[in-house]
């Protein structure tokens, strides 16, 4: 996820904190042995239900051993579970909260961001009746999911979107209405289709390997696949995707791919999925023996605005991602906790 300009200055205090926080090298005669391993990386990735074909599961293997990324364990997981078990909105809990379950009134809009995009007061947008939730636009308008994502995407061609936050983005539609994360019930339905699945891999790296900004910027690739390195998962997705058996082109919404931004999510990933243990999991061993309250562990798995000591207050995973393990964990105990 990319960061906003509002959190910049947070992220840059929890990079700093860590640099203070995180042991100094031992310089002196003493041998690497000594030296304390660093925590490995770990994440959890899925190929998403309109990619997941045999040809895209052996690219993932390969572009992920040809890494040095070990994989702990894979397997699928069913539509109907998925549903079920809301295993997607949970994954999905910030921007699914504000697609379905809050109502305008209860979003944390940044009210000057707002006004400077759309050229009216979050307040006024209120008042006239103008400001839906994604289950509310449809209603509104009379469309399905796929309706409702087609004038998601005019709207965003036509350069009337801001991000409000991690998961967190406006749209100002044709039809002069503003809706919150349009884009999330065709996303949806996508994973709760009949016959759709996602097939997942856990995944393991030595961070002197691979640091989690190369996992993901470099392996992966970003979020628009058009955008993508060639040789990321995405690009090459995005290139060969006929070749690889996809019903269609690849775009920001269906890019092929999920991975974990941080140690973090990889822990809340593994928690929400595949239904882990935290206290027997890696990261969440590490986290709960450095101090962190499971408490916090499980508030921050969905997203919670959180203010580092001395520093803004922003999405956590915003605040974390591209952090090597023993680097998140040290920016995690930065975090103010009630």
């Amino acid at each position: 996820m990319g960061i906003g300009a509002f959190l910049k200055g947070a992220v840059k205090g929890v990079k700093g904190a860590v640099k203070k926080i995180l042991p100094k090298k031992d310089d002196s005669n003493g041998s690497a042995a000594d030296a304390k391993a660093p925590l490995m990386n770990s994440a959890f990735v899925f190929i998403k239900p309109h990619a997941n074909t045999r040809a895209v599961q052996d690219l993932v293997v390969a572009k992920l051993t040809s890494k040095r990324v070990k994989i702990l364990a894979e397997g699928d997981i069913a539509a109907a579970k998925i549903d079920k078990d809301k295993l997607i909105d949970q994954h999905y809990y910030a921007i699914a909260s504000k697609a379905t379950l809050l109502k305008p009134e209860q979003l944390p809009v940044p009210e000057a961001k707002f006004e400077a995009k759309f050229g009216i007061s979050w307040k006024q947008a209120l008042a006239d009746g103008l400001a839906y939730n994604a289950i509310d636009a449809c209603a509104k308008l009379g469309v399905d999911a796929d309706g409702l994502d087609a004038k998601w995407q005019a709207a965003k061609a036509a350069g009337d979107m801001e991000k409000f936050g991690g998961g967190f983005y406006g749209a100002k539609l044709g039809d002069g209405i503003f809706v919150f994360n349009g884009f999330f019930m065709t996303m949806r339905s996508a994973f709760v289709a009949p016959g759709a699945s996602i097939h997942y891999y856990v995944v393991e790296w030595d961070p002197e390997d691979l640091k989690w900004s190369e996992f993901r910027g470099d392996l992966l690739g970003p979020t628009d696949p058009a955008a993508a390195p060639p040789a990321s998962l995405r690009g090459e997705i995005y290139a060969e995707w006929k070749a690889l058996g996809l019903p269609n082109e690849p775009f920001t919404g269906e890019n092929g791919v999920h991975a974990s931004a941080s140690p973090l999510e990889g822990l809340a990933e593994r928690a929400n999925w595949l239904k882990a243990s935290v206290s027997k999991d890696s990261f969440g061993k590490a986290a709960l023996a450095a101090g962190v309250p499971r408490k916090a562990l499980d508030s921050w798995f969905v997203d919670p605005r959180v203010r580092v000591k001395g520093g803004e207050a922003g999405s956590v995973f915003d605040m974390l991602e591209d952090l090597d393990a023993d680097e998140c964990l040290a920016a995690m105990l930065t975090i103010e906790r009630e």
